[in-house]
């Protein structure tokens, strides 16, 4: 054998052990859909991870990112993930709770009063959860966060009662959600978040409890143009993938990509925490009108949602994970040390 033969002989043999023996010949796709826009700061995480995937598996392993809600609602990308039209996802508890109960957890109303609660919470059961969705055939790439849920609504809405007064947009696909919400004394409108806009123009509904993020992002604050300055609850979601797709990328180039992906989460998702009041500044600057808020009109609000506790606790959310979620943060306000 001539020396040039020797040294492609090498080079196969290296690029083998990046992308594993059996996709030596072509590269893994790994097909990840959500229903962020084109351009918005969670999209932008998913392009930021397509190509540091490409870079460190010298293109082994590419990702193909549809995003917009081009491939359905959350409920259907999961569906499409199980079926094997997608490799994964960037949901949020939404679409997580699709896979494993217990998500919405995170989403309980008037709970959550901070990001350092947030935190000490996810902190102390994300590795639960990730081996909950391992379990049922998905593998975490990184958390994310959304911002914080506030009222958007077409007229000025200051307490819950002119709230529940409206027809405001819930999570289609989650029929327990919509019970709670009319069991609560509101008038929810089940839709894809992608048919937000269109319902607001036709009438259907007239308010939306979304962050400000996606108000802006998605053009939703142009007709919901008033802002109730009180923070409901935070959004939180995950980049998930088949466990498939990924045991058939190479095991010694798993970990490089996973540490990757989280490195990509943690970087973004500070920036996403920053862009709460970059957008509701945006929105002012066009438009968009403040409702402020009191203490005491806060406490109604939170009054109000404490009510319903007894009913999402074993009914929207599995009783054991809301009883654990609910304890840690009563155990960060009295002091517990974050790690």
């Amino acid at each position: 054998m001539t020396m040039t033969r020797v040294i492609a002989a090498a080079a196969l043999a290296g690029a083998a052990l990046l992308v594993g023996p059996a996709d030596a010949q072509s590269p893994v796709i790994v097909k990840i859909a959500t229903i962020a826009p084109d351009g918005s700061p969670w999209h932008d995480v998913l392009v930021e991870l397509a190509q540091r995937w490409r870079d460190v598996s010298h293109g082994g392993v590419q990702v193909k990112i549809y995003a917009g809600g081009t491939q359905g609602d959350e409920a259907e990308l999961v569906r499409k993930v199980r079926i094997g039209l997608l490799q994964g996802v960037a949901v949020t508890a939404t679409g997580l709770d699709t896979i494993s109960p217990g998500f919405s957890a995170f989403s309980v109303p008037l709970l959550f009063e901070s990001y350092d609660e947030l935190d000490y919470v996810r902190d102390r059961i994300s590795p639960r959860l990730t081996q909950s969705l391992s379990d049922h055939g998905f593998v975490v790439l990184n958390w994310g966060d959304g911002g914080w849920v506030r009222f958007f609504t077409t007229r000025p809405a200051r307490t819950i009662d002119d709230v529940r007064r409206m027809r405001t947009f819930t999570w289609a696909g989650n029929p327990r959600g919509e019970e709670l919400w009319k069991q609560a004394g509101f008038h929810p409108v089940p839709l894809a978040p992608t048919d937000i806009l269109t319902s607001l123009q036709a009438g259907l509904i007239e308010g939306c409890p979304v962050p400000p993020t996606a108000a802006l992002a998605y053009q939703w604050f142009g007709i919901s143009k008033y802002m109730l300055d009180i923070k409901i609850a935070p959004i939180v979601g995950a980049t998930v993938v088949s466990r498939a797709v990924w045991e058939r990328i190479d095991p010694s180039l798993r970990p490089v990509l996973l540490r990757e992906s989280e490195l990509v989460g943690t970087r973004m998702r500070d920036r996403i925490r920053s862009l709460d009041g970059e957008a509701i500044t945006a929105m002012r600057n066009r438009g968009l009108q403040i409702v402020t808020s009191t203490p005491d009109l806060e406490q109604q609000w939170r009054d109000a949602a404490t009510a319903i506790y007894p009913k999402i606790r074993g009914g929207l959310i599995p009783a054991a994970d809301f009883d654990e979620v609910l304890s840690l943060v009563r155990e960060r306000r009295a002091g517990g040390a974050r790690r």
